[in-house]
């Protein structure tokens, strides 16, 4: 019956669109007014526990890192370079948006902050090029995905943090599978390309003179994940190091920072890290109250109940996050699943770190499908084109992102292979 209450209220909070942060608060309370022993104060004193985490310190830095990344000019040098590499092939510019996503993806870490800042480039130039214009908003909403698959990642920080697996070793786990994601939609471009003659670009510039150009953008992720492996920094201190870089590189090099852009970047990472900080802080009490009620081992001994074969329980848990992903967003989802979900693989022998990834790029794939789609909304913000047309146009991309998943859930070296070389 607990268990009804608590997600029931949940259920019932969000349907009214209360925040997810509040929800997770007020859900936890009337679970535990319901079941009468346990005190209300454990909410706030599990809540401001949770806060106290050095780990958790990572997220605001890398929020800042990106935003002081979008307005320094670094990601129109990131679309010069991939421009310069994969310009000249049929249908370059749907290349060009697949692969500067996936270089901004290793400086951001967010998906809608990729969209935004490599959208508002691309967008208007497919569309300059007749590319149709469903196709390009749809094409970089998915691409967008990759910027919480490619480290340095947020959700995988928050992934570390509830699930108390090194963040470093889940960044190292996304870089193949993020890049194979990539090429993915390579794939499905190049083909809608030669069905429809989308054009190549007329002369791709030089690669040497750009490459030049982007060679400070592209330092970033080579000093996170170089200097967490090296032993020289934690990923916090990276994300840090990070957020310093950026601004030194805008201002001194790039020049295109001043006090009025660095000033909105440090207000879009203040109000999105204010948000996450409540979402993960409550969460904490919510899981706190579903290890006391030992829900996740009912949960647990319910699904093992319907089978043993991790193939089964693997495709059914990936079902439950594609249709949660639907609904609630990346962050959220991770923060209430987490502490559900993770006791049942852990049971059946699936390594924290695979099932983290797998999660994540489930979850991304939320991204990019309606009713929520949080890429969507911000790639039809930018391109002007509807929801109804963006959600059609996405289809085979999200196939792909399908067919991705499948391979990463099944054949776990392709993001573990590098985790088990450096452990």
């Amino acid at each position: 019956m607990e268990i009804l209450v608590l997600f029931g209220s949940l259920v019932l909070l969000l349907a009214l669109s209360i925040p997810i942060g509040i929800s997770l608060g007020l859900a936890t309370v009337i679970a535990l007014i319901y079941t009468g022993t346990i005190p209300l104060i454990m909410v706030a004193q599990n809540a401001f526990a949770a806060l106290d985490s050095f780990p958790l310190l990572a997220i605001p830095f890398f929020m800042l890192a990106g935003a002081l990344m979008g307005y320094g000019g670094i990601s129109k040098r990131l679309v010069n370079l991939a421009d310069a590499m994969v310009g000249a092939v049929l249908g370059g510019l749907a290349m060009v948006t697949v692969m500067a996503c996936m270089f901004f993806a290793a400086i951001s870490g967010s998906g809608p902050a990729t969209v935004s800042a490599i959208g508002s480039f691309m967008i208007p130039s497919m569309k300059e090029k007749h590319y149709d214009s469903d196709f390009a908003a749809a094409l970089t909403a998915t691409a967008g995905s990759i910027g919480v698959i490619i480290p340095p990642s947020i959700p995988f920080v928050i992934y570390g943090v509830v699930s108390g697996v090194s963040v470093g070793e889940m960044f190292i786990s996304g870089i193949i599978p993020g890049i194979i994601i990539g090429l993915s939609l390579m794939a499905v471009s190049y083909r809608t390309a030669r069905k429809k003659g989308y054009p190549r670009t007329s002369s791709p510039p030089k690669i040497w003179p750009t490459l030049k150009e982007a060679f400070w953008a592209l330092l970033v992720p080579i000093i996170i994940l170089g200097g967490i492996y090296g032993g020289i920094f934690t990923p916090t201190e990276a994300a840090v190091v990070a957020s310093v870089y950026a601004l030194l590189i805008g201002k001194f090099i790039y020049k295109e920072l001043d006090f009025k852009t660095i000033y909105a970047a440090f207000k879009d990472a203040a109000l999105v890290n204010g948000a996450t900080t409540f979402m993960v802080g409550l969460s904490m009490s919510f899981a706190a109250f579903l290890a006391m009620e030992q829900i996740p081992i009912k949960i647990c001994t319910w699904m093992l109940s319907i089978s043993s074969s991790q193939v089964t329980i693997f495709l059914i848990v990936n079902l439950l996050l594609l249709i949660v992903g639907c609904f609630v967003d990346n962050i959220s989802s991770m923060i209430i699943l987490t502490p559900i979900l993770l006791p049942i693989m852990l049971k059946l022998g699936v390594d924290p770190v695979h099932f983290g990834l797998v999660m994540t790029v489930a979850l991304a794939t939320g991204f990019v499908t309606p009713p929520y789609g949080a890429n969507l909304f911000v790639a039809s913000a930018v391109s002007g084109v509807s929801m109804l047309k963006i959600s059609r146009a996405v289809v085979p991309f999200i196939l792909a992102m399908l067919f991705c998943l499948l391979l990463f859930t099944y054949i776990p070296a392709l993001s573990m292979g590098l985790v088990w070389l450096l452990r």
